[in-house]
């Protein structure tokens, strides 16, 4: 690959060149909770949700959509069973590379490595704002936050997820957006 390109590019052309491509159907799970995350997926079309299952409830809390790279972040990193799960919320298309061939593409040289430093960065950034909207009191707040990040949500995600995502019931965030 061009030495001038840049991580982003040199690792979606590595999902088209020689990742396996897999249709996931609605309700079938990339990641169970236990499994070691080897993987990065690259969603191409659907949709699919990183959650935690709790005693009394599943906690939603990342969403993946058409453009998004997800895994089991700390499992991948930490090479620990993952804590979350991955489900596709609706007929999905992924892209999957597996851990070797997304490290090489890393560290190839300098350039790619400041980039996947970048990468990283902006995950953590995320993390962190996931953390603030999980320490709003207030659900309007929580809602305008997460809109403010993702404003096409809604086109992309049912209702009762970003409701599970956002600490509410469904009938409370109906509310919200009807006020």
């Amino acid at each position: 690959m061009p030495a001038n390109q840049n991580f982003i590019e040199k690792l979606l052309n590595a999902f088209k060149e020689f990742a396996a491509k897999k249709i996931v159907a609605k309700n079938e799970f990339l990641t169970r909770e236990g499994q070691i995350e080897r993987n990065i997926f690259y969603i191409e079309t659907g949709a699919v949700r990183v959650f935690r299952l709790s005693e009394a409830e599943e906690q939603t809390i990342r969403f993946g959509y058409p453009g998004s790279f997800i895994n089991s972040l700390y499992s991948f990193i930490k090479n620990t069973p993952s804590e979350f799960c991955i489900e596709a919320i609706r007929k999905t298309t992924v892209r999957i590379l597996q851990k070797e061939s997304f490290l090489k593409l890393a560290y190839e040289d300098n350039e790619s490595l400041m980039q996947y430093t970048q990468l990283l960065e902006n995950l953590i950034t995320q993390q962190i704002e996931r953390e603030i909207d999980l320490l709003t009191d207030s659900p309007s707040e929580r809602l305008n936050r997460v809109l403010s990040r993702s404003p096409d949500l809604f086109q992309q995600i049912p209702l009762k997820y970003i409701a599970s995502y956002l600490r509410m019931s469904p009938e409370t965030l109906s509310r919200i957006r009807n006020s």
